[in-house]
């Protein structure tokens, strides 16, 4: 799964695929890719929104700084450490979260200062690549890779739990085994309940 931590709906698939490993034989696996990189060149976005990717860009390098320091396993704790403070704790994105994310982990303190630096950068664009070229530049975050099929999704609220959850997997991983299946998408979405 690729994921962006600012992101709601990725929070929300995060959280869905932990309750899918408890019901069905899989493993989640987590990258990083940046809704800041994605957007950076897009003309046409909306003011709230451009706004609202301002600060998208430091919790990314922090991650992508901690994969580098820690190895891969790193992202899954570190992302719900800071998903879970962005999400339900309502902390500004800043110094401050990163250091108390960070620390809830026992990880160095100082990873919090590669969000003021591109020294990461190219690592980041390589996860970033690596998760959307298979889904396609115009979708983004939560991605998700399963057996060779790369999708966009879901995007879900509020999070299936249980075996609702293995249920809602099933369905995807029949979906994207479909040759020539793409898309499958309603009109109408509600606001994200974080869970």
């Amino acid at each position: 799964m690729w994921f962006d931590p600012k992101c709601p709906w990725a929070w929300n698939a995060s959280r869905w695929l932990l309750e899918v490993e408890a019901v069905r034989p899989v493993e989640t696996r987590f990258h990083v890719m940046s809704l800041w990189l994605l957007n950076r060149d897009r003309e046409g976005l909306e003011a709230w929104y451009r706004e609202w990717l301002d600060d998208t860009l430091g919790p990314v390098r922090v991650l992508i700084a901690a994969e580098q320091k820690y190895g891969p396993a790193v992202l899954r704790e570190l992302y719900t450490a800071l998903g879970d403070r962005i999400h339900h704790e309502r902390m500004p994105i800043g110094p401050g979260l990163y250091r108390a994310a960070l620390s809830s982990l026992g990880l160095a303190e100082d990873l919090a200062d590669a969000a003021g630096t591109d020294a990461h950068d190219e690592a980041l664009l390589a996860s970033h690549r690596a998760g959307l070229d298979p889904v396609g530049e115009d979708l983004g975050t939560p991605a998700i890779h399963i057996d060779g099929a790369a999708f966009f999704g879901p995007v879900v609220t509020p999070v299936p739990r249980g075996e609702a959850a293995g249920r809602l997997y099933d369905g995807m991983v029949l979906m994207v085994s479909t040759p020539g299946f793409f898309e499958l998408k309603r009109g109408n979405r509600t606001s994200p309940r974080v869970d």
